[in-house]
């Protein structure tokens, strides 16, 4: 996992460090001079020209700078505090402006044209972050640039991964530089990570070791019932158990063919699933179009508050725990995991998610005491005691209607698997951002999901694999 500390934290890590700072910025230069080089396929006959602010950003700026001439670049370096109008052309713009700490609204002149093509722009190396970009939640300060690359130091920053600022990155590369960044309580999630922590089955299994029960649906809704199940089979699960309440049969389009159906009652489900002999799965899924009548509300809630299996509560069943959601999972001890979006995190805390989405999740998974997956452009994992996962892999092509059911069954059948609820959640969303990217920009549906979702799991394990 890449370690991504917040602006603060960067600061008492840096004021902890036994080098000078000076050493730390000629490293830095050190670094993003070598990127500046790879990006310009050279140096000789090179020109660079580099926004340079008055704080350690801009140390970084002229350091590089002076690491670029030795290596026969032409390098002209523009005080952030008094640019011109126009940046001289170059073959490469450094953004070394501001940093991190940025605070007030920052509008830079246009990037530097590029040499011998004024009517294009010169590519754009950040330094640290894309000046603009809030260092903590991501917001833009002002109009940065867009980066064709970023070169952070250390470890990551929130608003490197947060949206709207991780458009404006580029490619994003961490370059150590002598820190200690291992007191990181957020971590991004990489291929590699979920690789080691994909569920491998025995020779001996059978498929009662990774059964679990999936609640969803009801009449006119079957989509999302299908949905999950269908994703639940595909990330472990050996028998998938797909009951929708009021409906006595499900087949055809309502359910997948290898899901087994177990008709439940349209009202006081809960107790009936209480008396079923639970002992036998090993996860449930509960909420993905089950409506919102009073008596679904009413079972969700019983079923959240007894049931001794591990759970994940996904849409409808999040509005039935509401404002209530800590007082009704209080006395659960199997590990419990909400995925709220941004309305549904409204309806359980009764206000929109803070723009430091990693505090949003930490402050939810703590006042409910169980697990909590933040969806978004970037989707972040919590756990009650302040760890976050963050997850970037995926783009809009998710933004459709019943991608979140598939995701709800990913993590249902990963807990199935007997994967810590941390890692299958952050393991669901990573394969499902997978199998997003892995389809055709354009018309791509959420069943389309549940196909690609096997060349999603392959794909992890050969990159976790790759030297």
């Amino acid at each position: 996992m890449i370690p991504v500390v917040t602006p603060d934290e960067m600061a008492a890590i840096d004021a902890a460090a036994p080098e000078p700072v000076e050493e730390l910025i000629e490293q830095a230069g050190t670094a993003l001079a070598r990127a500046a080089l790879d990006m310009l396929g050279g140096g000789y006959g090179r020109r660079v020209t580099v926004l340079a602010g008055k704080g350690n950003n801009g140390a970084d700026g002229r350091a590089a700078a002076r690491r670029l001439r030795r290596r026969g670049v032409r390098v002209v370096v523009v005080d952030a505090a008094d640019e011109p109008e126009q940046l001289p052309p170059a073959h490469l713009s450094i953004d070394a402006a501001y940093g991190t700490g940025l605070r007030r609204p920052y509008v830079p002149p246009p990037p530097a044209p590029l040499l011998d093509h004024p009517d294009r722009v010169a590519p754009v190396l950040a330094a640290d972050i894309p000046s603009g970009v809030n260092g903590l939640t991501g917001e833009l300060v002002g109009e940065p640039w867009t980066a064709n690359q970023t070169v952070t130091f250390g470890a990551l920053k929130p608003g490197l991964v947060l949206h709207p600022g991780a458009q404006h990155c580029g490619l994003l590369t961490v370059a150590p530089i002598g820190l200690d960044v291992s007191s990181a309580r957020t971590h991004l999630v990489t291929a590699e990570d979920v690789s080691c922590w994909l569920p491998v089955r025995p020779a001996e299994t059978h498929k009662w070791q990774t059964a679990c029960w999936v609640v969803a649906g009801s009449p006119g809704m079957t989509g999302a019932a299908h949905l999950a199940a269908g994703a639940a089979m595909r990330s472990g699960s050996g028998y998938v158990r797909l009951s929708t309440p009021g409906m006595e049969v499900l087949a055809g389009r309502t359910a997948p063919t290898e899901a087994v159906g177990h008709p439940l009652p349209a009202d006081n489900w809960a107790a009936v699933i209480e008396a079923d002999d639970q002992a036998r799965f090993r996860a449930m899924a509960v909420g993905p179009g089950l409506g919102r009548r009073p008596s679904t509300v009413e079972s969700v809630r019983e079923l959240a508050a007894n049931t001794p299996l591990p759970l994940v509560i996904d849409g409808d069943g999040l509005f039935a725990l509401g404002l209530d959601a800590a007082d009704v999972v209080a006395g659960r001890t199997a590990p419990t995991v909400l995925t709220p979006h941004d309305g549904e995190y409204r309806i359980l805390t009764g206000e929109a998610p803070d723009p430091d989405r990693f505090a949003a999740a930490r402050s939810l998974a703590s006042s409910t005491g169980v697990h909590v997956l933040l969806k978004g452009p970037t989707t972040v994992v919590a756990d009650p005691g302040g760890a976050a996962l963050a997850i970037a892999n995926g783009d809009a092509r998710l933004a459709t209607a019943g991608t979140g059911d598939v995701l709800a069954g990913l993590i249902c059948g990963l807990l199935s698997g007997g994967v810590e609820p941390m890692k299958a959640a952050a393991s669901a969303a990573w394969l499902h951002g997978q199998a997003a990217t892995s389809r055709p920009s354009g018309g791509m549906a959420a069943s389309d999901l549940l196909l690609a979702l096997p060349l999603a799991w392959e794909a992890a394990i050969q990159q976790g694999a790759a030297p």
